[in-house]
């Protein structure tokens, strides 16, 4: 049980700081992790980049008027959270569309006021008790879906089988205060 909790600790930490996981798992961690992931070392490499050079220029045009989640998985953009106008969402989309390497874009943003601080820890956490979960059930191997939470939507992507898939669907749909689960997954079966 200790050692459940201190995962839930540090997926929670990771979960709110989005681009400090490299610099927490090193050496022989990321090399494991490395060896179970679906992607190529290039795209992974490609995905990092992706949701650095998006957020930047997402801050860049729009600073603390949105509150924009940028994740890549195999090149496939997902943008979720809130923004003040459609043409803001439109334009956002337009920046993740036009950035070298991206093949898609799923823009899952909202039009409306930032959330709070206390509501993106909330999700944070959401996203932290899944990662868990997927831990203790041991239906895949965790790191092949990647999770986010908006306001209580969770979204899953991936490169899965649909198995894994639907496991991990039945798991994200488990865990308390999850509102909806959208599934963008990639199926290699």
């Amino acid at each position: 049980m200790r050692g459940r909790a201190l995962v839930l600790a540090w997926m929670g930490c990771l979960a709110l700081m989005p681009g400090c996981a490299p610099l927490v798992v090193t050496g022989v961690g990321t090399s494991a992790l490395m060896a179970e992931d679906r992607r190529t070392a290039g795209t992974v490499v490609d995905d990092d980049s992706i949701e650095a050079k998006v957020s930047f220029k997402v801050s860049e045009h729009y600073g603390r008027d949105t509150h924009v989640d940028v994740t890549s998985f195999n090149r496939v953009v997902l943008l979720a959270g809130a923004v003040t106008s459609e043409a803001a969402k439109q334009d956002i989309e337009r920046i993740a569309r036009t950035t070298e390497n991206v093949r898609a874009v799923q823009n899952e943003l909202t039009v409306g006021p930032v959330p709070s601080v206390a509501a993106q820890a909330h999700d944070a956490y959401i996203t932290s008790k899944i990662k868990a979960h997927f831990l203790d059930a041991g239906r895949f191997y965790p790191n092949h879906v990647k999770v986010d939470t908006e306001a209580g939507t969770v979204y899953l992507m991936g490169l899965v089988k649909h198995q894994e898939a639907d496991a991990a669907t039945d798991i994200a749909r488990s865990v308390d205060g999850v509102v909806k689960v959208v599934r963008i997954f990639e199926y290699i079966d």
